[in-house]
């Protein structure tokens, strides 16, 4: 793991060092902010202040980013997007803590100044000195109103750009959002703030392993506070704290995973299906195996997922009844779906393209479909993402993502249920795929997933219309996962 190196001839702050390195790794490398930063405090010796300070400058100014060169680009003489990389990020530091910290305006120029010369040499100090102390008297006389220094459209007039505008997205990231949730502004603007929260650490405690009371327990023995998940049972959310430290997750009995995540498998696995079972159920794109722990973990307890007992039957005729196959090129390639199955000897992973699984067609009870997305429902958590997507990145994935749907769709046999899954509240790769396959084949029902348990007895913050499932962050705590059930029939 490389980063820029700061140079010799100046000093700053290690947090504010540490902090401008990740954004330099997003920026040369397209590395993951999420990834790299826990690496790198890892490796500090900083104050627990120190720790916190840096992971809020560089989360922070990631997502803040378009706002931060937008502020920036009202004071200099040239686009930001000209200015040498290495100054730029330094720049976007000490704009987002001159805009949205309580960090005295002069300490933060002159911290910024000090990261520059230490980073980048004499050369660019006064350059970065003058842009810095321009844009505190910017805000200054804004009165720190975004919407005022950026001179932000009208709500009224102009929603959507309002609205890009005082929450720090790109414009068609907000259109995505207001059309997802009918044109309701009030909503919109909730859902994208809680694109900057800090997402709240959520466990699953694997059935018939552990239950969730106990594990909150467990939480609380080791100094972590826990409370129950409000959709499903095995959900556990923690207060803070690093959830390594739990015997349960050191185990295997618990494991990070989003409760979004979590209400999307139950509710395939808990949907009925019509005639008799063949035993089988595939996650087709399994990606690292939580989904697939999950099922597996239902099956051990007695629950309806299967788990596959023989590899030299999946090409062939159905075996008997205890059978989970899971799919996933990359993950299993790397051996993540076998480290995230341990302890479910009888879950196979395979290595195979999902369009083009190795099972015999009409053979499945339960296909899950967790398929790649624009991951949009998952900005809180990916802080550079919102400004690495773009339009053409949706436009890219919908022919892979309807493939893939319709290879379930050939999996399951009659009467079977496939789960459609993306963490994206983006209509073109979610109730748009769905219904246009639906609309294509003749064996294909659509079934209101509001109606499935874990959804029968609704959520907090309702399930709208349906018949398919939207979870959001800010009303229902979760990744803004994206659920459909089908059930096949005979043509």
């Amino acid at each position: 793991m490389s980063v820029s190196a700061p140079r010799r001839g100046g000093t700053t702050d290690p947090a504010r060092l540490l902090a401008w390195e990740v954004l330099r790794a997003v920026d040369e490398r397209g590395a993951y902010a999420n990834l790299l930063l826990p690496a790198l405090l890892s490796g500090r010796r900083l104050s627990p202040r120190d720790r916190g300070f840096a992971t809020e400058l560089t989360y922070g100014s990631l997502r803040a980013q378009g706002t931060l060169d937008g502020v920036l680009n009202t004071v200099t003489s040239r686009p930001v997007a000209s200015v040498d990389p290495p100054v730029r990020d330094a720049l976007r530091l000490g704009a987002y803590q001159l805009l949205s910290t309580r960090v005295p305006p002069r300490a933060a120029v002159a911290s910024t100044v000090d990261l520059v010369r230490a980073t980048c040499g004499e050369r660019p100090v006064r350059f970065a000195n003058a842009v810095l102390r321009r844009v505190a008297a910017r805000i200054e006389a804004a009165a720190g109103d975004i919407a005022v220094l950026l001179s932000a459209p009208d709500i009224a007039a102009d929603p959507a750009g309002h609205l890009a505008v005082v929450t720090a997205h790109p414009r068609w990231i907000v259109d995505v959002v207001l059309d997802a949730l009918g044109g309701d502004v009030a909503g919109a603007h909730a859902a994208l703030a809680a694109n900057d929260t800090r997402p709240t650490v959520h466990l699953v405690a694997r059935p018939g392993r552990i239950d969730a009371e106990t594990l909150v327990a467990q939480a609380a023995s080791v100094g972590l506070g826990a409370r129950r998940g409000a959709g499903s049972p095995y959900a556990v959310h923690l207060d803070g704290g690093d959830p390594g430290t739990l015997p349960a997750v050191a185990a295997g009995d618990a494991s990070v995973q989003d409760e979004g995540s979590q209400l999307v498998t139950l509710a395939l696995a808990s949907v009925s299906t019509v005639g008799r079972d063949t035993g089988l159920t595939v996650d087709l794109c399994a990606g690292p195996g939580g989904k697939s722990a999950l099922l597996a973990a239902l099956q051990a307890a007695g629950g309806p997922a299967r788990a596959l007992d023989n590899p030299a039957r999946v090409a062939g005729d159905p075996a008997p009844a205890g059978r989970l196959l899971a799919l996933e090129p990359r993950a299993a390639r790397a051996g993540l779906v076998a480290a995230s199955l341990a302890g479910f000897p009888a879950a196979l992973a395979v290595r195979a393209d999902g369009r083009f699984p190795p099972v015999r067609p009409g053979t499945a009870d339960r296909v899950l479909v967790d398929v790649p997305c624009s991951g949009l429902g998952a900005l809180r958590r990916r802080p550079e993402a919102r400004w690495r997507r773009t339009p053409t990145d949706v436009a890219a994935l919908v022919p892979l993502q309807r493939q893939l749907l319709v290879a379930a769709l050939d999996l399951v046999r009659p009467g079977g249920a496939v789960a459609y899954v993306t963490c994206s509240p983006h209509p073109e790769e979610t109730s748009e795929v769905v219904t246009a396959i639906a609309q294509q084949r003749g064996d294909v029902a659509i079934l209101d997933a509001r109606r499935c348990p874990p959804f029968a007895d609704g959520l907090p913050g309702g399930l709208g219309d349906g018949p398919f499932v939207q979870l959001w962050p800010h009303l229902h705590g979760t990744d803004a996962m994206f659920l459909a059930l089908l059930r096949r029939a005979d043509r």
